[in-house]
């Protein structure tokens, strides 16, 4: 019975992670934040400052300066209080992403720190194979 709920408790989690950064991503974050963040919201983007308000600052300019942006989430892995999500990002320009974001989860299941790691997608590859 508790490893049921600790698997219903991953997939809630990947599925909260997913529509949180879709939000925030979408021109959304206060909503997002609202949703989804905890009482304490760490942040380990250096161009991103500590706490909910710096993060939606950071989206709602994003977005104003990038509204044709694009993002398809690849993959989403569970473990414990974490979640890493890959994500595939196409911005203007044909500039193109790939990101991984980990988001770590309190005890209420909401999310309370975030990291991340973004490159660029260039146009050859030594091996032929995807970044995602």
């Amino acid at each position: 019975m508790k490893t049921e709920s600790l698997e219903m408790n991953l997939e809630k989690n990947k599925e909260n992670a997913i529509a949180f950064y879709q939000m925030s991503f979408d021109g959304k974050p206060d909503e997002a934040v609202k949703m989804f963040v905890g009482d304490e919201y760490i942040q380990h983007n250096p161009l991103v400052g500590d706490g909910p308000q710096p993060f939606i600052d950071y989206f709602l300019r994003m977005f104003k300066e990038y509204p044709n942006k694009s993002i398809e989430f690849v993959r989403t892995i569970a473990e414990g209080d974490l979640v890493a999500v890959h994500t595939h990002q196409i911005w203007p320009g044909n500039d193109q992403y790939v990101t991984m974001d980990f988001f770590r989860f309190d005890e209420k299941g909401k999310i309370c720190e975030h990291w991340d790691a973004m490159q660029q997608i260039p146009e050859d590859s030594a091996n032929g194979n995807t970044m995602y």
